[in-house]
């Protein structure tokens, strides 16, 4: 089993910066692909960003790149979500997921995630 715990959810105006955290615990949880998602009111949850247990490699969906920056602490068992010129279509809850695999498509990390956090919310004011 691995828990994870986001925090730095807040209101931000847009323009502004977040950073949000993950932090895992469990049975070997630095060994996961760690992953973000998001959720909007009325909408689907949606794949955000993910990072390979080494850190190397990073997938972002189109909406953040540029903007986004997600990295990992394997020390301290933290992921990070450093978001840059937010954007108020960018409001939503925030998950923190952890999977064993690393998906072909962006799109298949939904299914591939086997923990998730409970969240935190994000709110961009325009």
């Amino acid at each position: 089993q691995v828990q994870l715990v986001e925090s730095g959810g807040g209101l931000v105006q847009a323009g502004g910066s977040l950073r949000l955290s993950c932090a895992a615990s469990g049975r070997t949880s630095n060994t996961y692909v760690m992953n973000w998602f998001r959720q909007a009111p009325g909408k689907e949850r949606e794949f955000v960003t993910a990072i390979s247990w080494s850190g190397i490699s990073t997938v972002y969906a189109d909406s953040v790149k540029g903007r986004f920056t997600i990295s990992r602490d394997n020390g301290k068992n933290t992921v990070y979500l450093q978001m840059n010129s937010l954007k108020p279509e960018d409001t939503a809850v925030y998950y923190c997921g952890a999977s064993l695999g690393w998906a072909t498509r962006p799109s298949d990390f939904l299914t591939l995630t086997n923990y998730w956090g409970k969240g935190t919310l994000v709110t961009v004011s325009s």
